[in-house]
């Protein structure tokens, strides 16, 4: 990240009184504030003196490599660090803790309409792993961003670490930058429509192949990996090519209504992540969905 997008033009405004911020309270406040510095190695560095009339002028350095200057104010009052918008640095360790458990809780309101949302739209859709498993992995996915090609080795690694506890289930958003994600979404659900297992067979290829296809080539490799699945290959055909056909126009609005799905919960690319209603947007390592699996776990 780069945290000069985060914060800038820093100003500490702290007491001078009885009471007196400190360089570890300071640090306590910003990482609960910014969410991204809680992992980070935050090293505030030494004051000194600034050509601005009674502020003083210090720095920031994230990870032992970025700096951030602020300039410090030493005034009576609230200890406040202004950004846009200004951010309070005056809570104390029992203020923190909260606010961050009333954060969950409001995180914990928004995941489970989420996840029942999700669980009445996803209805049918192709999923691995069992159906009565406590957590449910949704991914919105094109087949033709790199993203979602390595994101799919993530989710196999997933499935096969939990295989009694996690689903996954597959929902397309097409991206519009892509000139046969879309295409090869109706050709996948056109598959489904004769057997789940042919999807999967097309879903693994699309995402191993991905650098291999084109707009042109992609009908004719769709069907060569469906030779061996027992489909009926002309019925298939004519659903995922012929655009005058009932069953193409209906399949493609399944894919467009996917699509919108995925627009109403403010995605804008791909992949997107609902664990259980908490979303993870874009391409993450495994560690960061045992966490939240943990997290589901423990609150079941």
């Amino acid at each position: 990240m780069r945290w000069t997008l985060l914060l800038i033009n820093l100003l500490v405004v702290y007491s001078v009184g009885a009471q007196k911020i400190d360089q570890e309270q300071l640090l306590m406040n910003l990482r609960f504030q910014i969410p991204d510095l809680a992992g980070a190695e935050v090293t505030i560095n030494e004051l000194a003196p600034s050509p601005y009339g009674n502020l003083k002028q210090g720095s920031l350095t994230i990870n032992g490599q970025q700096t951030l200057q602020f300039l410090l104010s030493e005034e009576e009052g609230q200890f406040i660090l202004l950004t846009t918008p200004p951010i309070d640095v005056s809570l104390s360790e029992a203020e923190i803790a909260e606010q961050l458990a009333e954060r969950a809780r409001q995180e914990k309101l928004v995941a489970v309409e989420s996840h029942s949302t999700l669980t009445r739209f996803a209805d049918g859709k192709p999923s691995r792993g069992p159906a009565d498993a406590p957590i449910t992995i949704y991914e919105f996915s094109d087949f033709q961003c790199p993203y979602c090609a390595r994101a799919s080795f993530v989710v196999e690694e997933l499935l096969n670490k939990y295989p009694e506890e996690v689903r996954f289930v597959y929902l397309h958003f097409p991206l519009d930058m892509h000139d046969w994600a879309k295409p090869a979404a109706v050709a996948a659900d056109c598959a489904t429509r004769q057997s789940e297992d042919a999807f999967w067979v097309l879903h693994d290829n699309f995402f191993k192949m991905q650098s291999e296809i084109s707009r042109e080539s992609m009908l004719e490799k769709t069907r060569s990996w469906l030779q061996e699945t027992g489909l009926d290959l002309e019925a298939w055909q004519t659903c995922a090519a012929d655009e005058s056909s009932a069953s193409n126009q209906g399949v493609a609005l399944q894919v467009d209504i996917s699509s919108a799905t995925a627009e109403r919960f403010g995605l804008t690319g791909t992949p997107a992540f609902f664990v259980n209603g908490y979303m993870l947007n874009g391409a993450h390592p495994v560690e960061a969905f045992d966490d939240l699996i943990a997290r589901i776990k423990a609150d079941l």
